[in-house]
């Protein structure tokens, strides 16, 4: 006989807590998902790369293995998505292109290469003449680079909108309310918000840079907010090609094209908790983009996202039983957020069936 579910309480509506939320719903536990605005934090801003190859960085090979699961678990989160709202949820699997911008970036790009190597990530060296395509639209004084093989993207606005929408279909509250305090009492987890309370039999945080919300603590871990900044732009349709990753004078930059010309150009990365963007960042990240990617010339601008990206001291995610009875933690995930997140609920699915 199925024993019945449990009633799990989720603060926080980013991505994290929402594919969370959703894994605990389709495997029969009712959910209540706690936020005052959904998918607003650094899931807004995110590009939605998921990009185990293009994200490469020194002594991160623990989230390089996690990573590569990743994909998958999309793919299988995405079938549910479509059984439950009869909308596919849209990858493009078309790999990454690095390149160097100057002399100077071209070494770095080396340095890069030198360290994907010892991950035994996927790689290819392309030209201009041997593969125009791939260039399309890149400056013409770029005529050489790497191709990434196995990157991928999706797109958090719609992976956001059907979670939503699943989750509404399977029966979860979604309460629009900041919490401000959690608890734990005669063997329920109990939230506060400004007007109400609420109790459930467990209880997953997963509020990213906010850090734990008032009435929890943790000796093992701590997060700390890294800004991002991302641009979006109407104009050139790469979708069918590699997203483009550089180095620009030092500094990195990336475009990811959807279908149609939206095109999301990021890579900045400050050691701030203020979420606003200057106009001498917001004109480097432009010209970089420029610089690499001319066609952007006539490009429409849209608009500017701002997040908080939440990082562990060791930049790994992480996901903590908490010393507050029938309270768990999931964060660290820095910039790997979107791409973590499949694997990040399947800890929370773990936590709730396997023991509180």
């Amino acid at each position: 006989m199925e024993s019945p579910g449990k009633n799990v309480i989720v603060v926080g509506g980013g991505i994290i807590g929402l594919t969370s939320a959703f894994r605990l719903a389709v495997a029969h536990h009712h959910v209540t998902v706690f936020d005052p605005s959904l998918a607003k934090g650094a899931t807004w801003a995110a590009a939605g790369m998921i990009a185990p190859s293009g994200e490469i960085a020194p002594g991160e090979e623990a989230n390089y293995e996690l990573e590569k699961l990743a994909l998958q678990s999309w793919r299988e989160v995405g079938h549910l998505l479509e059984t439950l709202t009869g909308e596919s949820l849209v990858f493009g699997e078309t790999g990454t292109l690095l390149v160097g911008w100057d002399a100077s970036d071209r070494r770095q790009l080396e340095q890069f290469v030198e360290i994907a190597q010892t991950f035994e990530a996927p790689m290819t060296r392309v030209t201009r003449g041997d593969a125009p395509e791939v260039f399309m639209g890149v400056s013409p004084r770029i005529t050489s680079g790497v191709l990434m093989a196995g990157d991928a993207w999706l797109d958090p606005d719609q992976a956001v909108r059907l979670l939503v929408a699943a989750l509404t279909k399977l029966g979860a509250d979604i309460v629009n309310e900041q919490v401000v305090q959690i608890r734990s009492e005669n063997g329920e987890v109990i939230v506060n918000t400004e007007t109400r309370e609420f109790s459930g039999d467990l209880g997953l945080i997963a509020t990213g840079a906010s850090g734990l919300p008032s009435g929890a603590t943790s000796q093992l871990h701590s997060v700390r907010p890294i800004r991002g900044a991302t641009v979006r732009v109407l104009g050139l349709d790469r979708s069918l090609q590699p997203s483009v990753r550089a180095y620009v004078r030092g500094r990195a930059f990336y475009m990811v094209s959807r279908p149609g010309g939206y095109c999301i150009l990021g890579a900045s990365a400050d050691e701030r908790a203020d979420a606003v963007l200057e106009v001498g960042e917001l004109q480097r990240l432009l010209r970089d983009g420029l610089d690499v990617i001319p066609e952007l010339e006539t490009a429409k601008v849209l608009e500017t996202r701002i997040g908080l990206r939440p990082a562990s001291p060791t930049l790994e995610p992480f996901f903590e039983r908490l010393s507050l009875a029938g309270w768990a933690w999931s964060s660290g995930h820095y910039r790997h957020g979107v791409t973590l997140a499949p694997l990040a609920a399947l800890s929370a699915l773990d936590f709730v069936e396997n023991g509180a």
